[in-house]
């Protein structure tokens, strides 16, 4: 168990250093505005370049993880993000952001086929769902460290210095991983399972070939679960405050803590979900009931009548009740992942969330650049119904393949 908890620990570390690497330009804008002459649509693409590059490399990074070992992908990985934040701070154009971007891209591309790979490898079956629900709840708190830790240094020095001390935090995770690297190290069975080898070295017959499990319906049904499940997420982290507070007279400070609000009720929300995924044969109606709730109260949001001292309430709550579906998500993906393929299904579902984190912000900008408060709700609401569709067709899918074979 001892091993498990340290485990756990570590990855979670890394993974909140991940989020909190796509959350490091945006609290920025203003200042990155000013020194560099550019607006605020070439400062998203800087983001756009971001994600684009991360999802081509979540894809890859899955494919070299089943080939070698998770743990070498992982410390590069690290050092990536760590040498983004470093360009970021020493940019003197606009094309050196971008060159940033991508080289932090490259470098938060290879977590999720890393993480869940050691996860489904090293950790006992009772403990998964508390090592998923740690992974989600770490990665909220990245993004939520990420503002309160830069834009202070911006304010009180520069924001070349917040830039710094975000990449000196990268490098400090990275070399407490490295002195602990013991605990991220497969066994040579693992390997061989991770790979898709049998005993003697033999090829694994549930991994199949190479892309074999891209014929898979459940993958590619993971893949847009993921996708929209990010829509959701991009929704709430650019637009779906701000829609709020113009359609309920908030003001602009109330409206800045809808964020945090819903980002730590969130990792509270991840807590429980860890205890209800238990038994993994609930975890679509976990996602169901979660998204279910979360949809509801963002119709709440958009059409009811409302004090502005509720906002925050029900973002809170909406962050609660998406939290709990977090861990079931994850197993979803795992109950349709064959064997031997771990890194390179993670890898193409998890491109998903890269996607639409990428595309979510151009829609809903468009709703409110043409006045359109109302409509960023209910298309949030929209986004996080068809997520407790996709949910029940992964389940659909999946069953009748097993029953095919």
């Amino acid at each position: 168990m001892r091993g498990d908890v340290a485990l756990i620990g570590l990855i979670g570390l890394g993974h909140g250093i991940s989020h909190f690497s796509q959350l490091l330009l945006a609290p920025l804008f203003p200042w990155l505005k000013d020194a560099f002459g550019v607006g605020y649509q070439e400062l998203g693409f800087v983001l756009t370049v971001f994600f684009v590059v991360s999802c081509a490399v979540q894809t890859l990074s899955g494919f070299v993880v089943d080939r070698f070992s998770p743990r070498p992908v992982l410390f590069g990985g690290l050092a990536m993000l760590g040498l983004g934040a470093l360009i970021y701070a020493a940019a003197q154009s606009y094309w050196m952001l971008l060159a940033g971007a991508v080289v932090a891209g490259v470098g938060n591309g290879v977590f999720h086929p890393v993480n869940y790979t050691l996860f489904n490898r090293r950790v006992a079956p009772t403990r998964l769902g508390h090592a998923y629900s740690v992974h989600g709840i770490t990665g909220s708190l990245g993004w939520a460290l990420a503002p309160a830790l830069v834009v202070p240094l911006a304010v009180a020095f520069s924001w070349r210095v917040a830039l710094v001390a975000a990449a000196a935090l990268a490098f400090a995770v990275l070399a407490l991983l490295v002195w602990q690297r013991s605990h991220l190290v497969l066994s040579r069975g693992e390997v061989r399972q991770a790979t898709g080898q049998g005993a003697g070295g033999k090829p694994a017959v549930a991994a199949g070939g190479g892309l074999d499990f891209l014929r898979i319906p459940a993958v590619w049904m993971c893949f847009s679960f993921f996708f929209f499940y990010a829509a959701a997420t991009g929704a709430v982290q650019t637009f779906a405050p701000e829609a709020a507070r113009l359609l309920h007279d908030v003001p602009l400070a109330m409206a800045a803590v809808c964020l945090t609000i819903y980002m730590v009720c969130s990792a509270g929300g991840m807590v429980i979900g860890g205890f209800l995924v238990a038994k993994p044969e609930r975890c679509e109606r976990i996602v169901g009931v979660g998204f279910g709730v979360a949809a509801c109260l963002a119709l709440a949001l958009a059409y009811l009548e409302m004090p502005a001292l509720v906002v925050p309430v029900l973002f809170g709550l909406m962050g609660f009740a998406a939290g709990t579906a977090g861990p079931s998500r994850d197993l979803l993906v795992k109950r349709s992942t064959p064997e031997g393929a771990t890194g390179r299904v993670y890898g193409v579902v998890y491109a998903g969330l890269d996607i639409g984190q990428a595309c979510a912000p151009l829609l809903f900008g468009y709703l409110m650049d043409q006045g359109r408060h109302r409509a960023v709700l209910v298309g949030l609401a929209v986004v996080q119904a068809v997520l407790i569709a996709s949910a029940f067709n992964v389940r659909k899918v999946r069953r009748t393949r097993m029953a095919v074979a």
